[in-house]
């Protein structure tokens, strides 16, 4: 045999080739999402059309009209409580919006300024002689 022979193609196959094995061919194409859309399938042998578009009416309010309804917080929450501390004549230091709450002061304050552009209140800051910070609405 020459060098020739040896390093043919067929020689080298019928040795096996070094590399990755082929892979079989997939059986199942890829899924969808959970929850995805799923897209109409059109009738067999007629023309794709369009679906009917829904009215303006089906569709949700936005996020700001809705929240323009519950623009006071329940009665019964510790946000309540805060405002209608805060709205007294004296109005409510942050020591006592931390012990009606159960909150940490930052926790007080946080809601302090959340509540104030959210509901629409302005809300004032002011410090005594004690260095005791004092809200009022």
């Amino acid at each position: 045999m020459t060098t020739e022979e040896t390093n043919t193609a067929a020689t080298v196959a019928a040795q096996g080739a070094h590399g990755a094995p082929e892979r079989a061919p997939l059986k199942k194409a890829a899924s969808q999402k959970k929850g995805a859309p799923k897209g109409q399938k059109p009738a067999k042998g007629k023309a794709k059309t369009s679906a009917p578009k829904k009215s303006s009416k089906a569709r949700k309010k936005p996020a700001k009209a809705r929240r323009e309804k519950t623009a006071t917080p329940r009665s019964e929450t510790k946000g309540a409580k805060i405002l209608e501390m805060i709205a007294r004549a004296k109005g409510a230091t942050l020591a006592e919006l931390m012990k009606a709450t159960d909150w940490q002061a930052h926790s007080v304050r946080g809601y302090l300024s959340t509540a104030a552009k959210k509901h629409g209140i302005k809300i004032e800051s002011t410090k005594n002689e004690g260095g005791e910070r004092t809200y009022k609405s």
